[in-house]
């Protein structure tokens, strides 16, 4: 008691120059980071950069010059190795025994390999990879007995494959019935229309046989050096590359591609992580249909 009393007893003299401020509650902060502390300009970025290759940029941009430059190199040697044999004043007839001789050869054999390099460099080129325009018709053909949640994540799966890929056709065959076609699809040599999933050969071909065992995704990288592509006619006949992703045990999703070897590694990720989506989807839509149809037989 004694203690309160005292401290009840304290008073805090006050000073009416002495101002508090109090911040608010959301105010921002900026904080810079700078090399002196009085400095008041903001500094450009100093951490680091990525490194350019000074070389391989200079090539890139002078191809042609830079594959014909061994010719001249070679050239330009071999014509300053015959003028100084001629000026020198030594026989023209190599003699093993005279050190100009074996210098003279090893020259002559050094211009006629940058001569060889240049000509290889010049036959040799890569191929430049274009993407090509598919040859058919606009095609989308949906199952329409597929309940519409169904539906929307089947052409969900056709846009986001579409947008991050070079997929140009889209076909998804599940339990014997073809759930989609969308894109571009071969055109019928009857009319102008689209060349429509034969699922029952396409089942039985090799292409769906071989996936179907090996359960896992196959690429065409270049769809016209393989013999299977007799097997997909319902997809344009310029198509470039082709990736088989197997849904399960009981369906497949055939994406064609305009470009050859245009789906990365990435790409493939990505359409197998659609893939095992689909196929816990589907698989669960025909599981309820099947239970349903055998109540109702019941």
């Amino acid at each position: 008691m004694e203690a309160a009393r005292f401290i009840n007893q304290i008073q805090i003299t006050k000073n009416p120059n002495r101002r508090f401020s109090r911040p608010p509650l959301d105010f921002p902060r900026f904080v810079r980071a700078s090399s002196s502390s009085t400095s008041q300009e903001p500094k450009s970025y100093r951490g680091p950069k990525p490194s350019k290759n000074l070389v391989a940029d200079f090539v890139s941009r002078n191809d042609d010059s830079v594959r014909s430059l061994p010719i001249y190199v070679g050239g330009a040697s071999l014509l300053a190795v015959l003028f100084n044999r001629a000026v020198s004043g030594i026989a023209p007839v190599a003699d093993a025994s005279s050190s100009q001789s074996r210098a003279d050869l090893l020259a002559l054999g050094l211009a006629v390999t940058n001569l060889l390099t240049g000509l290889v460099w010049l036959s040799i080129r890569p191929k430049t990879i274009t993407p090509v325009e598919p040859e058919g018709v606009d095609c989308k053909v949906l199952e329409p007995n597929l309940p519409a949640s169904i539906l929307s994540e089947l052409l969900w799966a056709w846009e986001s494959i579409k947008v991050a890929t070079c997929c140009k056709s889209l076909v998804i065959v599940y339990n014997g019935i073809c759930l989609l076609q969308i894109g571009m699809a071969a055109k019928s040599p009857d009319a102008n229309k689209a060349v429509l999933v034969n699922t029952d050969k396409l089942m039985t071909g090799s292409v769906y046989q071989g996936v179907f065992k090996s359960k896992a995704q196959s690429y065409l990288a270049n769809l016209s050096l393989y013999p299977g592509r007799s097997e997909l006619p319902f997809l344009p006949p310029n198509t470039q590359a082709v990736i088989l992703q197997p849904l399960g045990d009981k369906g497949i999703a055939v994406i064609g591609g305009n470009t050859i070897r245009g789906f990365t590694s990435s790409d493939q990720a990505w359409i197998s992580s659609i893939g095992e989506k689909l196929d816990a989807t589907l698989g669960r839509c025909f599981l309820d249909s099947d239970e349903i149809s055998q109540e109702t037989d019941r």
